[in-house]
């Protein structure tokens, strides 16, 4: 994992990351990129008006909220593989379960480079609040 950003330096920053992208495919050595997006859950309120010939199907603008959800995603460009699970919401626990669905879905790797973005919630720290200390120096050394 490349270290967050300090002093200030971004371009160094991204410089490491742009690197980090250009690295060759290597099963034993792949390259993820995770990310976490909230989205908003609506309902339709009204019926659709069907499509006739010369006129396309018709929705009304009105909607109810039902409530948000979490989706996590991680991709691995060079191997076209991507995994996503959504949860109810964004703790430091749904990350956790996530990174190490992460490394299970690695298991024939020797490392894995995990590029993230810089959330509170992305440290070793919290995995140390769901797993126990061996199992979290299992799972982030796997990184």
């Amino acid at each position: 994992m490349i270290p967050p950003k300090q002093n200030g330096n971004f371009v160094a920053h991204m410089e490491k990351v742009l690197e980090v992208y250009k690295r060759p495919y290597d099963a034993k050595f792949p390259v993820v990129c995770m990310d976490e997006t909230p989205k908003q859950l609506i309902k339709e309120t009204r019926q659709m008006v069907a499509a006739a010939p010369g006129r396309p199907v018709r929705y009304d603008y009105e909607y109810e909220r039902g409530g948000v959800c979490n989706i996590f995603l991680m991709s691995e460009p060079l191997a076209g593989q991507r995994l996503v699970r959504i949860t109810e919401r964004k703790t430091k626990r749904d990350w956790a379960l996530f990174v190490r669905k992460i490394a299970q879905t690695y298991k024939n790797a020797k490392k894995i480079t995990l590029v993230m973005d810089n959330l509170s919630t992305h440290k070793p720290g919290s995995l140390y609040e769901i797993f126990s200390p061996e199992e979290v120096k299992a799972l982030w050394d796997r990184f």
